[in-house]
């Protein structure tokens, strides 16, 4: 089955790469394009040095088969670094980033939710509710100012923003925005699966012997009733490393996603191309990590997939 996936995703990555190649290309404007207009000559210099003058297909078979020995190309903006090296930077920044927020949201929403199923529509249930619901609909650029006025100009608890390494308290603030809305959407994923696994028979069963709803929940409910929240997880671990953008952007936090919108905005193609390589070679990491997960939670699917 793994084989057979990582087969799969060549033709899906380049098919990523192909569409977003002839997208960049169909844009208006270019990678020099300044207020100053360059000269004549100056400007077929810059062309020739980046293959810029070659047709487009010369180009995009050129650029394949430098992806394919590992090689990303030349920054145009970040003349000083080849693509590979700003990634190397950025990556780990925001897969730090993202990580801690996936595993807060884990922890948080998976208690979230298990409270609310417990005591389904009575206070703590409406609390956790409206508190996720909260967390689904309230951006994160909404989020991170008033967490950014309360904890760190208020009560002075944090630093305003920066990164520093990646110390604790720098990574507090950002790492809490970011998993808000994912909490809530997995204390919502929770308590609804909950509510139909507390509800069939084996869970009867298991309280007529005596043992206490705890007992239940911990041991018989728990892990089936997590199947929804483990295939949430493959688009939300993609979401967290990703979606950091408007965070990274806030907060100053040097992470891949501030390469990708200067590079959007810059017109850098071969930085925008290698952060979309990236981003799909992950979402298909995830979501594969997402099926072995599902195929160990759930041995039934092993044996369906069997026959």
């Amino acid at each position: 089955m793994v084989v057979k996936r990582l087969l799969m995703a060549v033709p899906v990555l380049w098919l990523i790469l192909t569409i977003t190649f002839f997208l960049l290309r169909a844009a208006p404007g270019g990678p020099f394009d300044q207020e100053r207009e360059l000269s004549p000559e100056i400007a077929a210099l810059i062309n020739t040095k980046y293959q810029l003058d070659q047709p487009l297909i010369v180009q995009y078979g050129q650029y394949l088969g430098n992806v394919l020995q590992g090689d990303l190309g030349p920054s145009f903006q970040y003349s000083d670094f080849s693509v590979n090296e700003l990634i190397a930077l950025g990556l780990p920044v925001s897969l730090k980033l993202g990580f801690y927020a996936l595993l807060l949201a884990l922890l948080l929403g998976v208690m979230l939710g298990m409270v609310a199923a417990l005591y389904a529509n009575k206070w703590p249930d409406l609390v956790a509710m409206i508190t996720a619901m909260i967390g689904i609909s309230t951006p994160n650029f909404v989020i991170a100012p008033l967490l950014i006025l309360l904890l760190a100009v208020h009560l002075q608890w944090l630093p305003v923003g920066g990164w520093s390494g990646g110390q604790w308290t720098y990574v507090v603030l950002p790492v809490m925005t970011l998993s808000l809305p994912y909490i809530a959407a997995i204390a919502r994923l929770v308590r609804g699966s909950l509510l139909e696994v507390l509800s069939q028979p084996f869970v009867r069963t298991a309280r007529a012997k005596g043992l206490s709803s705890a007992q239940v929940l911990l041991r018989h409910a728990l892990r089936p009733a997590m199947l929804p929240v483990v295939s949430y997880l493959g688009p939300a671990a993609v979401g967290l490393v990703t979606g950091s953008v408007v965070i990274e952007q806030i907060f100053g936090i040097p992470g891949m996603g501030r390469y990708f919108v200067q590079g959007a905005l810059n017109r850098d193609y071969t930085l925008v191309l290698g952060v979309v390589l990236v981003v799909g070679l992950l979402m298909l990491l995830f979501n594969l990590i997402v099926d072995l997960l599902y195929r160990w939670i759930d041995p039934r699917i092993q044996q369906k997939g069997a026959h």
